[in-house]
């Protein structure tokens, strides 16, 4: 990692009384900075700017604290009014004692251990920390894509955080993609609602992130570096605006069943925590196009990074051959299909022959409440042995208070079988004790060096950088529904990479290959079909990001769309670069990746026709192999119509691009080997 550039100055403290001397300080600050703060002598405003000048911060200091957010000078976010509410104390109170105020810059780059979309980050942002009597602060980010806060305190001992108060207001009109939920207990697994905030009231609960639209701006509400403290849930307030609210800490519960562990009861307080520490980030991502929120890495940067000493070298991403979707449903084979080792060494076959890392075994494969009771047609060790003859890994699938009941004794059996990582579902909670959970999971988990993959889950928050084993998470709407529900359809599919996906990883499962168009399509939960072509169920390989990819459908299904499935089992699950064409959020989206010389372009779209020119000067000069897998001319009637085609072209050729209702169009663009590449 390079190693940051600070330039930081200070602001005068508030008590210091010689006038010129204060105007001096602010004088050699405005020069070190580079930033245009225009505050009278002693003023209790205080500003920063984004390193390109578009973003405005702005924090008034008179009576509490209030946050005023403007881009392009427009204001967007107002009546922001951050506080922490502690046992004892109150930051910062109606009455803020500042210190001192410190600007600062850094310009960084981060190198991903898993790069979802780039494999450098930059790392460049301003910030304001405003230092209160008796230790807190609240710091301020501002980058080109977004601003972030989180406080600080340094107090002795534990504290117990009585409340935290949120809120802001936006213009009248703002438009959302609203992530509505009926309460604490979630998967969340959200649908985006279109809404006017107008309309939006205090009994409309939601998740996090959640997008909003002003004036022709984007802003995506979410939060990072979640650690020994509860996740942040919103509502609105009744005149256009959002309040937060978080689950207070679990007093009692009630164990329903093997997974749904309900909270009867709770504390009055969020968190007993430590006195000395940061606190959750967070954070609004801004920015003028659709296009920016995709390419958005900002809650990867939040995310707090490993600890120095740490070796993560082992990790290692890929595709998952997945049974649960399609029931163990294969066929044309000579033994009863279900949960047994014939049926599972077929999928270890299957993943070997297509270079497929990983098989999972989910539910099933141990007595549910006793995740070291095997089934009785079952033998982990037989098939992980197998598995690594076959150069291939073995995931399990664990319910997360069966697995916490024996977390030290079960990890220690997985390792000692070969397991290579763990799939933990249906904790529903971002309570702080659940938050706990997650991280006690992936730090005991990489003590044995395995995967983690967690269902059931909240949004992602960063978490991924703190901790490389947990690869990816569910906490999305993803194509199980399909087996129930007719809600993950192709919009549902042009919303999550401007909403969810922006929060980080998702194992969506995509993979389907019995593809159907709206007016075929139903619900079956033993042999399901996806909504839309077959198309875009590939194209997703490419536009969904998650370094743990899940192959959903029956492998009998894939060996007779073969030339499907070797394509998809070639698409990276990792990335050195990322651009989005272009894209309209819930309608359409064109992408190109890249990993190592190979670039994939993709693109999807909603129930509409669609049809657009992708320019490929984003290639360097020279001339390519353009692999192209494309809805047939009658995906619009049968999903499952495709056309597969390989021509030669250019850097900065353009390709036309044709897309079915429910389409999709994806491509594999490697160097002509015998021409090299200009870089």
């Amino acid at each position: 990692m390079n190693r940051p550039q600070q330039s930081a100055t200070r602001w005068p403290e508030e008590k210091d009384k010689d006038k010129n001397k204060s105007e001096m300080r602010i004088l050699n600050i405005l020069i070190a900075a580079g930033l245009l703060i225009q505050v009278p002598l002693l003023s209790k405003e205080y500003s920063v700017k984004s390193p390109d000048g578009k973003i405005n911060l702005s924090v008034e200091t008179a009576t509490g604290m209030t946050v005023t957010v403007k881009y392009d000078n427009r204001e967007i976010i107002s009546s922001l009014s951050p506080e922490l509410q502690i046992e004892g104390v109150t930051i910062p109170g109606t009455k803020p004692g500042i210190t001192r105020a410190v600007l600062s810059s850094v310009n960084d780059v981060l190198t991903p251990v898993v790069p979802h979309k780039n494999s450098r980050v930059p790392d460049i942002y301003n910030v304001l920390t405003l230092r209160f009597r008796g230790g807190s602060s609240v710091e301020f980010r501002v980058y080109d894509d977004g601003v972030a806060y989180r406080f600080a305190t340094a107090m002795k001992g534990n504290v117990t955080v009585k409340n935290e108060r949120f809120g802001f207001a936006m213009p009248s009109g703002t438009e959302a993609l609203w992530p509505l939920e009926k309460g604490f207990m979630s998967h969340n697994e959200c649908h985006f609602f279109p809404a006017s905030m107008d309309t939006v009231g205090t009994e409309h609960l939601a998740s996090l992130p959640a997008l909003f639209t002003t004036g022709g701006v984007n802003i995506l509400l979410s939060e990072a570096d979640i650690q020994d403290y509860p996740g942040l849930w919103i509502k609105g307030d009744g005149h256009g605006g959002v309040t937060g609210t978080l689950p207070a800490y679990p007093a009692a519960e009630k164990a329903g069943n093997d997974r749904n562990v309900y909270v009867t009861e709770r504390k009055d307080y969020l968190a007993v925590t430590s006195g000395t520490r940061t606190y959750p980030w967070r954070l609004f991502i801004i920015t003028p196009d659709d296009a920016g929120l995709v390419e958005s890495e900002m809650v990867y940067r939040l995310g707090a990074p490993p600890a120095p000493d740490s070796d993560f070298s082992w990790v290692k991403p890929g595709k998952v051959a997945w049974d649960w979707y399609n029931a163990n449903n294969i066929y044309g084979v000579d033994f009863r299909a279900g949960i047994n080792n014939d049926t599972y060494k077929y999928y270890i076959d299957f993943a070997s022959e297509n270079g497929i890392e990983y098989v999972i075994l989910d539910e099933g494969w141990y007595k549910l409440g006793n995740v070291l009771e095997q089934s009785p047609d079952l033998n982990v060790q037989e098939l992980c042995d197998y598995a690594a003859s076959k150069n291939v890994g073995i995931i399990l699938w664990v319910v997360w208070k069966t697995l916490y009941d024996r977390i030290d004794e079960a990890l220690a059996q997985f390792e000692k079988w070969g397991v290579k990582g763990i799939k933990v579902d249906f904790m529903q909670r971002d309570d702080q004790w659940m938050v706990n959970y997650y991280h006690e999971v992936a730090a005991k988990a990489a003590t044995h060096k395995i995967l983690v993959d967690f269902h059931g889950s909240y949004k992602p928050d960063g978490m991924e950088r703190t901790w490389p084993n947990v690869i990816t998470r569910e906490g999305v709407k993803g194509l199980e529904n399909n087996k129930w529900s007719q809600e993950c359809n192709p919009e549902h599919d042009l919303t999550l990479p401007f909403t969810r996906m922006v929060a980080g990883p998702m194992d969506y499962t995509p993979g389907a290959v019995v593809n159907m168009q709206k007016r075929d399509f139903t619900p079956v939960y033993y042999r399901p079909a996806s909504q839309g072509t077959r198309v875009h169920q590939m194209a997703m390989y490419v536009v969904f990001e998650s370094p743990l990819q899940m192959l959903a459908d029956n492998p009998s299904n894939y060996k007779r769309n073969q030339e499907c499935t070797t394509f998809i089992a070639g698409v990276p699950v990792t990335w050195d670069e990322t651009r989005v064409l272009t894209a309209r959020k819930g309608d359409f989206i064109v992408i190109a990746r890249r990993h190592g010389d190979i670039w994939y372009l993709a693109a999807m779209n909603d129930w509409k026709p669609f049809e657009t020119e992708a320019d490929l000067s984003f290639l360097p000069k020279g001339s390519y192999n353009l692999e192209i897998f494309a809805d047939g001319i009658n995906a619009d009637k049968h999903g499952e119509d495709y056309r597969h085609v390989t021509r030669i072209v250019t850097a900065g050729e353009k390709v036309t691009l044709s897309l079915a209702p429910g389409g999709g169009w994806v491509a594999r663009i490697t160097p002509v080997s015998n021409e090299p590449v200009m870089k």
